[in-house]
């Protein structure tokens, strides 16, 4: 069951990516000269999704996978390659259209089914595996820990997502971008501190039968995320 302040924040994030952010964000996931900070960003974003399809098994031939927030697709791509039916899920429209048009151009053993909507819709059914890749950074721990209660009900093996870890920085960005007025600026990350989230992942009752796997930080210049693999007990 989702919450009001998730599907306040779920709207932002769709509003901005949709109309504010879609041209930078395909030149960011594409091959497209960047600036120096941009660059440290993608080269972040790149090396986290090779960090997270490495925790997937090299072979999914027949596993389905979900990709909750997959932007432009380049995630799914490489799953697909591997074999994957993967339901590839964002709440922009934008984006979507823009992941269908790349895919035309990269076809492989598995499939992708690109949809417009919640990561949360039952209707998407049970999957192998999920993969959670920045989708989650915009929401608080309350709402993060609900999101991943309704992933894992619906998931079979391993979730590797990341989110925000508290860093001076981050919490730094997070105080002062308070007093601004956001309009069309991207919606706030908001940094989760590592030990308490994990707490609450090991003491909530919705992760029975789960526990905290592999975890890995990466920072790139002005990217810095944290992956984390949840694994049934």
């Amino acid at each position: 069951m989702t919450t009001g302040s998730y599907d306040a924040r779920r709207g932002q994030i769709q509003t901005y990516f949709d109309r504010t952010a879609s041209e930078a964000w395909k030149r960011l996931t594409s091959d497209a000269p960047l600036g120096r900070i941009r660059a440290t960003v993608r080269a972040g974003r790149d090396a986290m999704r090779a960090t997270l399809l490495s925790w997937l098994p090299a072979d999914l031939t027949g596993k389905r996978l979900l990709d909750a927030g997959c932007g432009t697709g380049l995630l799914s791509f490489e799953a697909a390659a591997r074999g994957a039916t993967v339901v590839a899920i964002d709440v922009a429209p934008t984006l979507i259209e823009h992941a269908k048009t790349r895919a035309a151009e990269l076809p492989g053993p598995g499939s992708i089914d690109f949809q417009v909507g919640d990561m949360l819709d039952p209707a998407l059914g049970r999957f192998d595996y999920v993969v959670a890749m920045d989708s989650l950074i915009h929401y608080e721990m309350d709402d993060t820990l609900k999101v991943l209660a309704g992933l894992v009900a619906r998931t079979d093996g391993a979730l590797v997502i990341t989110f925000a870890p508290r860093t001076p920085l981050l919490a730094l960005m997070h105080f002062v971008g308070q007093f601004f007025p956001r309009t069309d600026r991207s919606p706030a990350i908001v940094p989760l501190e590592e030990k308490a989230f994990f707490e609450r992942l090991s003491s909530d009752p919705a992760f029975t039968g789960w526990r905290v796997g592999r975890t890995v930080r990466i920072v790139k210049g002005f990217y810095i995320s944290q992956a984390l693999e949840l694994c049934p007990a």
